[in-house]
């Protein structure tokens, strides 16, 4: 899997092409730059461990994650479990998050952006996102 150009100078100087890969509930791959992985491993594995669902998290998260090196061309390799994970089999979606990507099977991407898009809103905003003007 290639970083696009636009971001791979960025990345090599935030984490010298050391890339962070793991899974996420809903089935794609998260990508991390190293600095930004370990400030989240740190606050993860602080999570209370008599708490299942904490529990949980912390195991698939830091279970699965997965050191790699982004090379000259700005390619990670991305191992066979952690594809086999998010039907990663063909074309791939790499979608920017601000501190971390989504790595997305292309087929599955379209069709969760489009139920995404075409859910009813209840108007009901999290109090963080209140604020906001989008």
């Amino acid at each position: 899997m290639a970083i696009p150009t636009r971001y791979r100078e960025r990345l090599a100087a935030r984490c010298d092409g050391q890339i962070v890969v793991t899974v996420d509930k809903d089935h794609c791959l998260l990508v991390y730059p190293l600095p930004d992985w370990e400030e989240l491993e740190r606050k993860l594995v602080r999570l209370p461990s008599m708490n299942k669902t904490a529990r949980n998290i912390v195991r698939i998260m830091v279970g699965y994650a997965t050191e790699v090196d982004m090379d000259g061309s700005g390619r990670i390799l991305v191992s066979r479990e952690l594809r086999e994970f998010a039907g990663l089999d063909k074309a791939a979606m790499l979608i920017g998050q601000g501190n971390k990507f989504e790595l997305w099977d292309e087929e599955t991407w379209n069709e969760k952006r489009d139920a995404w898009l075409s859910e009813d809103d209840d108007g009901e905003l999290p109090p963080d996102l209140e604020s906001i003007s989008f």
